[in-house]
């Protein structure tokens, strides 16, 4: 039996139906059983929590008379009458005045009067007047005139509010809906009688009444069951107030006729506020029979439909079967066309992915096509220009770039996926700024671009890429030496991007050289035109390494190149000066029985290092290391200083002393005589004649390339007087040093 149900489409989807009408058969039955019963009490508890909150409007808005009250008893007016037995006019003024700046802070008050028992004067918020010219005229009522007002202000009474009524103003005939608050003048705070004239549309207005349940009213009591305020005319409490014992700590109820009576008492001022609703809705019995007719023949329906929707959907069912290719799986058809669709969401799944990696791929080499700066053809630049609006949402751009060098620390992980370290900068980078778009350039090299609304953000922009840094590098790219550079802010234009990386490169140049910089700030590189590079220093130091004094040349190394940082110069600047350096330690390798190719490697690694490195530290570290290098290299020995490069470049760094040959030959340490043998074997010429062909040469380039007098130029260049070098320069010369600089200067 189960196999033929499982076989046959047509009853499988009648079944399901069935189920789904059995379901909602039993919740509507529930719904039917307790709807009509519970949307009243719902009701009635919504409108509970409306009238408490009604109530709590009310005491705000009674505390906030009463604060007035004492505000007006507290301005000064104990003397308005001159000695001349008239009115002050100016302590007058000054009242109202001062009563106006307090009323204005309440709303629902639509007025206040100040009245004395002395005077027929009525001080109001828009002047002054008479009382029975103010009640007689302004504020006209069917009930009360002027002189019940005046006998109650000037007789013993408590603070009383009178119930809402419409007072008319005969002048304009324009009505008001007010009730009057009459203060207390049993315990005297001042001399003054107060009457408050409270606005009920705007009192009423500011109190949501429309929350109450439809035919609902609010009859609002004072403390001696005075009705002041009511939302439904002609209204008959008596019966219903002689029905109830009402309970100040508790809240009550009434049922009388088709209504119900709910009794609330304020905490604040003892007022009593009943909420007349409809206890039962109408036509409840008819509503519950249409129910019950609307359910029987929904079921009705639904069964008939289900059996027209079995047939209809037979076909079209097993059509979706071999479309998912589950034909051939077991199980009744549902079963088959749910694994049909996981099967294709993981397809979809995989697919998506793959189109995501295609679509970043077209966007990474789109942004580096902008980059090299070159004309393409008509139709790619309408491909790239699809995936503009990709790479600017914001008016304005800086490109920032992210360079990363790995160190080998014991508590680093060394292995990395190049795709989860660009997905992780770039999350990291969207998180921080609107709009950010991150792409891998080469090596471990970052290229992102930040819009910005306006270019005045962008040192805003820097704060927070530097902070960026700094966090990065003490999470997930911990086991990477960080730094970054940042560009100025260009206009949102795909030609933009050309300069703003060349921006970058020209900051990576110019940056200054210093310990601890995370960030490169193009906007803050300044030229520097000084730089610390003292020829006779570095030539003593190849004279050093040639001589095996490797301290004294780490020493020279050091001095020039902490001289430098102290002028701030440029990364490429320093360079520069380490490569000098390097090729005048270089050449001393070379004189030694170093292979070519070791040198060639030496070289390479080192041009490598001082190119990649950010602080001034990594290029000293890298000269220290060739020193080191190049002095096993020559694997010094006292008896390898004579040679003829060692001699040579002595006589050219000390020729200005007094070299003479028990002098060299203690250097070298060997015999006068041995010495001069080996020099004039050597060189072809005597030891003296070779010195003074040194220092001839060096005074000729005095002569023409300074002011010193010939005296200072025979002592500079090792001669003791001048006469010695005047008689030494023509000898060799041919003429006098003074002819000499004559024919230069030609």
């Amino acid at each position: 039996m189960n196999r033929l149900i499982a076989n046959r489409g047509l009853l499988q989807i009648f079944f399901a139906l069935q189920l789904v009408i059995g379901i909602m058969f039993i919740f509507n039955y529930i719904v039917y059983k307790n709807s009509i019963s519970g949307i009243y009490d719902k009701v009635s508890d919504n409108n509970r929590m409306v009238i408490k909150n009604v109530i709590q409007s009310f005491d705000t808005s009674f505390s906030s008379i009463n604060n007035l009250i004492f505000n007006i008893h507290a301005l000064p007016s104990d003397r308005i009458q001159a000695d001349s037995g008239g009115l002050d006019m100016e302590k007058v003024i000054t009242l109202q005045d001062n009563l106006t700046s307090i009323v204005s802070n309440v709303d629902i008050v639509e007025d206040v009067i100040i009245s004395f028992d002395d005077h027929d004067l009525a001080i109001t918020t828009r002047g002054t007047s008479n009382l029975d010219a103010l009640f007689d005229r302004r504020y006209t009522s069917q009930r009360y005139n002027s002189m019940f007002w005046k006998n109650l202000t000037r007789s013993e009474h408590e603070f009383t509010v009178f119930p809402a009524e419409v007072y008319m103003d005969q002048s304009t005939g324009y009505g008001r809906n007010l009730m009057i608050a009459v203060d207390s003048n049993k315990v005297r705070l001042s001399n003054k009688n107060l009457m408050i004239l409270i606005n009920v549309n705007k009192l009423l207005k500011g109190i949501d009444l429309n929350s109450m349940i439809p035919g609902a009213s609010l009859i609002v009591l004072d403390a001696n069951r005075n009705v002041i305020l009511s939302t439904e005319k002609d209204l008959d409490l008596v019966d219903i107030l002689n029905d109830v014992y009402f309970n100040p700590s508790q809240e009550a109820s009434l049922t009388h006729g088709n209504y119900e009576y709910n009794f609330y008492k304020s905490e604040y001022n003892g007022y009593i506020y009943i909420n007349k609703l409809p206890y039962k809705f109408q036509n409840i019995d008819s509503v519950t029979d249409a129910n019950q007719w609307i359910m029987y023949g929904a079921i009705v329906l639904a069964v008939l439909m289900s059996l027209l929707l079995s047939v209809y959907l037979y076909r079209p069912v097993k059509n979706i079967v071999k479309l998912l290719g589950g034909s051939t799986l077991k199980g009744n058809d549902f079963v088959k066309i749910q694994s049909g669709i996981i099967k294709v969401q993981r397809e979809n799944e995989s697919l998506k992915k793959q189109m995501d990696l295609v679509d970043e791929e077209i966007r990474r080499g789109v942004f580096l096509q902008t980059l090299d700066g070159q004309n393409h053809s008509r139709e790619q630049e309408i491909q790239m220009q699809k995936q503009y609006t990709h790479f600017f949402q914001s008016r304005h751009f800086v490109m920032a770039a992210i360079y990363l060098q790995p160190e080998d620390k014991p508590d680093s992980e060394g292995g990395f996926v190049l795709e989860e370290l660009t997905a992780a900068i770039r999350s990291d980078l969207t998180a921080r700024y609107e709009h950010a778009v991150v792409y891998h350039i080469e090596h471990l090299q970052f290229l992102a671009l930040i819009g910005l609304d306006q270019p005045s953000e962008r040192k805003k922009l820097v704060q927070r890429f530097e902070e960026f840094l700094g966090a990065a590098k003490q999470g997930y790219l911990q086991a990477f030496g960080v730094w970054g550079c940042v560009s100025r802010a260009f206009e949102s234009k795909i030609s933009n991007c050309r300069a703003a990386y060349e921006n970058i490169k020209e900051g990576l140049l110019y940056r200054h050289v210093n310990e601890g910089t995370v960030i490169v700030d193009t906007e803050r590189i300044r030229y520097v035109p000084e730089l610390y590079f003292p020829l006779q220093e570095i030539e003593k130091l190849s004279n050093c390494m040639l001589s095996g004094k490797v301290d004294e040349g780490l020493r020279i190394v050091n001095e020039i190149i902490q001289e430098n940082v102290s002028l701030q110069i440029h990364h490429h600047q320093m360079v520069h000066i380490a490569k000098s350096m390097f090729f005048f330690v270089l050449k001393q390798a070379e004189s030694s029985s170093a292979d070519r190719s070791e040198l060639f490697q030496l070289e390479s690694a080192f041009i490598r290092k001082v190119d990649h490195a950010f602080t001034y530290k990594e290029i000293q570290e890298a000269l220290v290391e060739v020193i080191r290098v190049v002095a096993n290299m020559r694997n010094h020995d006292p008896r390898s200083k004579l040679n003829p490069a060692f001699i040579s470049q002595y006589i050219e760094l000390h020729y200005m002393e007094n070299l003479y040959l028990d002098h060299m030959a203690e250097v070298l340490d060997t015999s006068s005589k041995y010495f001069s043998n080996y020099f004039k074997k050597t060189f072809g010429v005597n030891y003296v004649e070779y010195l003074n062909k040194v220092r001839l040469a060096h005074a000729r380039e005095y002569l023409r390339n300074t002011e010193l007098s010939i005296a200072e130029i025979g002592e500079k260049t090792g001669y003791s007087n001048s006469s010695t070098f005047t008689t030494t320069f023509k000898k060799y010369c041919g003429v006098s040093p003074s002819e000499y600089r004559k024919a230069s200067g030609k």
